[in-house]
């Protein structure tokens, strides 16, 4: 029976992924490790198959609590964990650091230690900094040029991942994604904070001129590259994944009213975050072709889907919001 290490499984895309993969392989078993920082959410593991995914609770940073929670030979450790928000990145960078460069690096010691056959880093199109509005996507062989602390992280992620291959030939793949939107999906990010927002009748608090460009990806759509870079990557090799849809961010923003019958008055422009890039676009025909896989969902139809979820779980994103969902953590853990 198969077997992969899921990292940061209980957080948005990472849950995606652990619900899709035991869906689209009955003999697959998953063991999840995550820290349950505000980002994870044992809530978005609800109804997953039990005899099949095995939840730990560790801190990836720590190389003990990784040996000890990493079973031996699994077919591949799939790193999901990491800080992912920009603004908090801007106000405390030494957090991304530890969890994204050092968590990494103690995975991939832990990894070869364990005898994992392939450690796949869940990377992002951020790492490749901007482009200008006429410029070519992001193809795997433009130069990293992170804009901020977050994005660079995640880069120095990636080197080391990278350095693992070549010094040690160590299986390493990497993945590097657009912006996903989807079910699960904390409300700091745009999607779910304009909806959530929009929901309550709040103003939706968007950047500048709301004018930047941003390539979507429906989460699930994401989940099954990634699957599918797990089980035939090449070692070494970089795959981006994106669905070609661009879309401005005041686009999105006005759409999601649409959508929600709301007026455009509940847009609010807000002072411009620092180092804020204007446009990310991703070329993903290396994953198409070597990966067989393709986005599937159209942007206006994954976006429909989204709202429709956040509609229905307005209790799970309340909750999120309030913090109260964090009760459960300190009912269940807080004597362990």
């Amino acid at each position: 029976m198969p077997m992969f290490v899921v990292t940061g499984g209980a957080g948005f895309i990472g849950s995606n992924f652990v619900r899709l993969a035991l869906a689209q392989s009955p003999d697959l078993r998953i063991v999840n490790i995550d820290l349950l920082t505000y980002a994870g959410n044992l809530e978005n593991l609800a109804g997953v198959p039990e005899d099949r995914h095995t939840f730990v609770r560790a801190d990836i940073t720590d190389p003990e609590a990784m040996a000890r929670a990493i079973p031996p030979n699994a077919d591949a450790l799939v790193n999901f964990a990491a800080e992912t928000h920009v603004d908090r990145s801007i106000l405390c960078p030494l957090a991304f650091v530890r969890t994204n460069v050092l968590g990494t690096q103690v995975l991939l010691e832990a990894a070869r230690a364990r005898g994992a056959k392939r450690f796949l880093q869940v990377s992002t199109d951020e790492v490749y900094g901007a482009l200008a509005p006429d410029d070519p996507p992001f193809t795997e062989d433009h130069p990293l040029a992170p804009s901020s602390p977050y994005a660079a992280s995640k880069a120095g992620a990636d080197l080391l991942a990278l350095a693992a291959y070549r010094t040690y030939g160590q299986d390493v793949v990497i993945t590097r994604c657009s912006n996903n939107y989807g079910p699960y999906q904390v409300p700091e990010k745009l999607i779910p904070l304009m909806l959530s927002n929009a929901l309550e009748d709040k103003p939706l608090p968007v950047y500048g001129d709301g004018r930047q460009v941003r390539d979507w990806i429906y989460t699930d759509d994401h989940s099954r590259a990634i699957l599918a870079a797990a089980t035939r990557g090449r070692p070494g090799r970089v795959y981006n994944i994106g669905a070609r849809n661009e879309r401005y961010n005041i686009d999105v923003v006005r759409g999601i009213l649409r959508q929600l019958g709301k007026p455009e008055s509940l847009i609010e422009h807000v002072t411009d975050r620092p180092g804020h890039d204007r446009r990310y676009a991703i070329d993903s025909r290396r994953a198409q072709q070597e990966l067989g896989w393709r986005p599937e969902t159209v942007f206006e139809e994954g976006l429909a889907r989204t709202i429709r979820w956040y509609r229905d779980h307005a209790d799970w994103w309340r909750r999120v919001k309030d913090g109260s969902y964090r009760e459960f953590y300190e009912k269940w853990y807080g004597g362990r």
